[in-house]
């Protein structure tokens, strides 16, 4: 089945007929925090810091990584997969069973819907880059902890530098929060653009596709979502 018949396959389960622009709210930017300055600084890895890392290196560092209680529960880290040079960054909680067992982000029901929606953008799930806000799982799939989020941020920001992305999605509230180090609900996070604070990249928020699979008469907010992020990315290409 090709591409196109998939996007209207999925604009269809959302109510969606055709592909129609909407008139969407103006960007507007955060401010930058010194608490995410200071995770840009991480560890180091010999004479390497964190923040001066190859990917090579990066994922070394991480699949080694004892930094916090997680490590002693997990079959394998889930560092993340996709093009290294995207212009999309999806951005996650952290990884579940499946992920932990696969050792790639969504891979299970909601991974599926992810790719159905990245799909109906025209995008395949190689032209992204899709990340967590944790590389390992939490038991029982449970809220990251603020220390697990902290050991975890820098190289979630070493992987944001090296991507250099048009446009980051962050999926969830949980995902959204922490990465904007924010309590605002996600429905208040919705609808605009925030800037990564300390790398200056556009962030936009939407529901996590677990939740649409349990709530899918929200599938129609969650693509105007979508299109607002290429909204974005098209206005970034521009400048």
């Amino acid at each position: 089945m090709g591409t196109h018949t998939l996007r209207e396959d999925y604009l269809r389960s959302m109510g969606i007929d055709v592909w129609v622009r909407r008139d969407l709210p103006a960007a507007e930017s955060s401010p930058v925090t010194e608490d995410a300055a200071e995770c840009r600084k991480g560890g180091d890895d010999g004479d390497a810091p964190i923040s001066r890392m190859s990917w090579e290196m990066l994922r070394g560092r991480v699949a080694n990584c004892t930094a916090c209680e997680l490590h002693r529960g997990r079959t394998q880290t889930v560092f993340g997969v996709g093009d290294e040079k995207a212009r999309w960054m999806i951005i996650g909680e952290a990884p579940g069973a499946d992920e932990d067992r696969q050792g790639e982000p969504f891979v299970g029901r909601a991974g599926q819907l992810l790719n159905r929606m990245l799909l109906a953008l025209g995008l395949a799930r190689s032209d992204v880059f899709i990340a967590n806000i944790l590389k390992c799982r939490p038991p029982n799939n449970r809220d990251p902890q603020l220390d697990e989020v902290a050991h975890c941020q820098p190289y979630l920001m070493r992987q944001i530098e090296l991507i250099n992305p048009g446009v980051v999605l962050a999926v969830g509230r949980i995902a959204a929060q922490q990465l904007l180090g924010s309590t605002v609900s996600l429905g208040k996070l919705r609808g605009r653009v925030h800037q990564l604070p300390a790398l200056n990249t556009p962030v936009v928020v939407t529901y996590h596709p677990a939740y649409l699979l349990r709530s899918p008469h929200d599938k129609r907010k969650a693509w105007i979502d979508l299109c607002f992020a290429k909204q974005q990315l098209g206005t970034a290409s521009s400048n």
